[in-house]
């Protein structure tokens, strides 16, 4: 992969890029040049990354913490004469916790590697190597390698090409000085490319995301403007895929014939034609109904149409919003974001722009402490967390999400006044609180399976601000499902009404997943990634160092299962959302629902008509009938049979406007899952 971890993308929202500003070449080796870059998540310091490079040698050491987690590596780079790799060794561990030792070598004619998959080799070549745990140091040396080479492209270890974009030149101002850099964009290995900026010198300046920001020392300053020259990059490349997969048409669409998902029935129909005009669902027709004049005919080759899907645990990227749209989600719920960010997504999503779903609005409350998630609004006291609630209130959010730093103490009264002004109440189980605490202080719904959960294995005084949270699951085993304590709990789920979002496809990843075994939870669609993502998705997540941790770990998802299960039978609304970007690990998370007990149809049923529900939103969504808004995806095969029918999408229409999956893959190196419908007469 390309300098960063799939984990602590998908999850902490800690991306990673490349931080180092040494030259390509060997330099002298009697100096030693030694370089800090400040890492930050909006405007808060969270890391450093310190390389020091003397002749060919490079050292890096690389920090940080949010939520109370991150990478610590430490990591050895030999440069060959052009100032490609010859050896490099990283050594530490990911986000999560999992045990980093990974190494490439050199050695006469072969090239050698180890990381989490296993170990590899090939005949040697002018090849970069692709690092898949490194810091974020490796994209610059990638990008000066491409520089110095003269091309746009290089082949890389293990498989793929790296590929090197110019873009423009931009003045940085800090500790009294400026600089002039270029901004650069790399891709080839992954769904997206990464952005740095290298001064006249090729060395760096900065890694830039809309959220991550890992600037020179000394001007941390500029972090505000250049997440904003990141986040129009990102706009710039989704604006263009845009125009290339989005199709509208004035015109009425007639698509038929077509088999209509019935989530009240929980069957397909007979064969009919569904007509659009504009952005919804005109009416539903017998197949043999003659088209009025001027209609666009697609044909649907009998193949089965369902309503528009809803991922209710985002954290929503520009990115990810194209890519649910083509797995056929047409709805995500928002659970916390950087506001001004997700604001300008959803107007541009709204303005048609960029591809993506419609939005729901969680408000993101967040007590401050040394272990906060830099996200939504921090709070230090009950005051500015209730002055929190009236700030979501008045911007039409539909819910607040309260997190790990806030004191549970003040949850009643917040709860309280989100009520008072028609907002739900979700989340996290603050540290140091019980879900029998929340669920008593008037919450709507609880987030992740394992937050419940602790509450049953956790000593007082126990701190989930920490990895804890992951590494106590090992106890869950001892749960006793029909003690006491799990029946308190399950009473107050029942008798107020609570709903309860498991996020188990994140669990099952977590808990089940090994360094170099087959991704667990990929089979059907990890293939079809770029080789960075599946090297990612073969990597274990939490340090497993003895038996025991396997053991423990693979018994806690079993519990997890068990007692989700007990939940579905109690009656509990189970609510299906990922925590990963939706897509195709939502696919991933509605499989996961059949294990419940629940048949492919009704898990369809939940995750169309039963959501919009739970949103208020069936009026308009959730089903395929005539007046509701055309929200809805093509798919070949009967998925009330087999689910997996789900990754053969080959038409989504959102809001009236019609893609296929297969042109919104190829724009991010997925090779397609099966060929699009054909669209005659269609602008963009």
């Amino acid at each position: 992969m390309i300098a960063k971890n799939f984990v602590a993308l998908c999850l902490t929202l800690m991306l990673c890029g490349s931080l180092h500003a040494s030259d390509a070449r060997a330099g002298d080796a009697s100096e030693t040049r030694s370089e800090t870059l400040s890492l930050l998540i909006g405007e808060v310091r969270v890391g450093s990354l310190q390389a020091k490079t003397r002749g060919n040698e490079v050292t890096i050491d690389y920090e940080y913490r949010n939520n109370g987690r991150g990478p610590t590596l430490k990591e050895h780079i030999t440069l060959d004469e052009s100032g490609l790799p010859s050896a490099w060794t990283i050594q530490g561990h990911t986000t999560f916790g999992s045990k980093v030792d990974e190494s490439f070598a050199v050695q006469g004619s072969k090239a050698r590697w180890s990381d989490s998959t296993g170990t590899g080799e090939s005949d040697a070549a002018r090849k970069l190597y692709a690092a898949q745990s490194s810091s974020p140091w490796a994209l610059g040396l990638y990008a000066r390698a491409l520089l110095a080479d003269g091309e746009s492209s290089m082949a890389a270890y293990p498989a793929g090409n790296i590929a090197l974009q110019s873009g423009e030149e931009i003045t940085l101002t800090g500790s009294g000085d400026s600089l002039t850099a270029r901004v650069y964009s790399l891709g080839g290995l992954d769904l997206n490319p990464s952005h740095i900026l290298l001064d006249g010198d090729r060395q760096l300046a900065a890694f830039i995301t809309p959220r991550f920001v890992a600037v020179r020392a000394g001007y941390e300053a500029e972090s505000t403007r250049l997440r904003a020259l990141a986040a129009e990059l990102s706009t710039r490349r989704l604006e263009s895929l845009a125009q290339q997969t989005a199709f509208r048409f004035e015109q009425p669409v007639r698509i038929s014939p077509v088999r209509i998902f019935d989530p009240h029935t929980l069957r397909l129909s007979e064969p009919r034609a569904v007509v659009v005009h504009r952005n919804t669902i005109s009416s539903v027709q017998p197949v043999d109904t003659p088209a009025s004049p001027d209609e666009i005919a697609i044909d649907g080759g009998g193949g089965t149409l369902i309503a528009g899907m809803f991922e209710m645990h985002g954290h929503l990227s520009q990115e990810q919003a194209a890519l649910n749209i083509a797995a056929g989600v047409t709805s995500v719920r928002d659970m916390g974001n950087a506001n001004e960010v997700l604001d300008g997504l959803i107007r541009r999503i709204e303005q048609g722009q960029v591809v993506g779903p419609r939005v729901v609005r969680s408000g993101f409350i967040e007590g401050k402490s040394p272990f906060n998630s830099n996200n939504g609004i921090l709070v230090d006291s009950q005051q500015a967390a209730l002055e929190a609630v009236r700030w979501y209130a008045a911007r039409g959010f539909w819910q607040v999400k309260l997190y790990n730093s806030m004191d549970p103490a003040w949850a009643e009264a917040v709860v309280a006044e989100a009520h008072a002004l028609g907002l739900r109440v979700a989340g996290h189980v603050p540290a140091f609180g019980t879900a029998n605490g929340m669920l008593d202080a008037g919450f709507d719904e609880m987030t992740h399976i394992n937050q419940v959960m602790l509450g049953w294995v956790l000593e007082p005084g126990e701190d989930t601000r920490t990895l804890l949270r992951f590494t106590a699951m090992k106890r869950f085993p001892t749960i006793d499902l029909d003690g006491p304590a799990v029946r308190a709990t399950f009473d107050r789920f029942t008798r107020r009404g609570v709903a309860m979002e498991p996020t188990l496809a994140i669990h099952e990843r977590g808990l089940l997943q090994r360094d170099g075994a087959e991704p667990v939870g990929g089979a059907g669609w990890v293939e079809h990634m770029p080789i960075g993502t599946q090297r990612d998705m073969r990597q274990s997540w939490f340090e497993i160092a003895t038996p025991e941790d396997d053991a423990g770990y693979r018994a806690a998802y079993a519990k997890i299962v068990d007692t989700l299960r007990a939940m579905h039978r109690s009656g509990i609304l189970l609510v299906p959302g990922t925590d990963l970007g939706g897509s195709f690990a939502y696919h991933r998370e509605l499989e996961l629902f059949q294990t419940l007990g629940m048949s492919a149809a009704e898990v369809l049923r939940r995750a169309t008509l039963d959501m919009a529900v739970h949103l208020g939103r069936d009026q308009s969504l959730g089903s395929i009938e005539a007046h509701k808004l055309a929200d809805f995806f093509l798919v070949d095969g009967d998925p009330t049979a087999d689910l997996s029918a789900l990754k053969r999408i080959r038409l989504v229409a959102a809001d009236g406007v019609f893609y296929r999956p297969s042109d919104i893959h190829a724009q991010f190196g997925i090779t397609p899952f099966v060929e699009g419908v054909a669209l005659p007469g269609a602008s963009r």
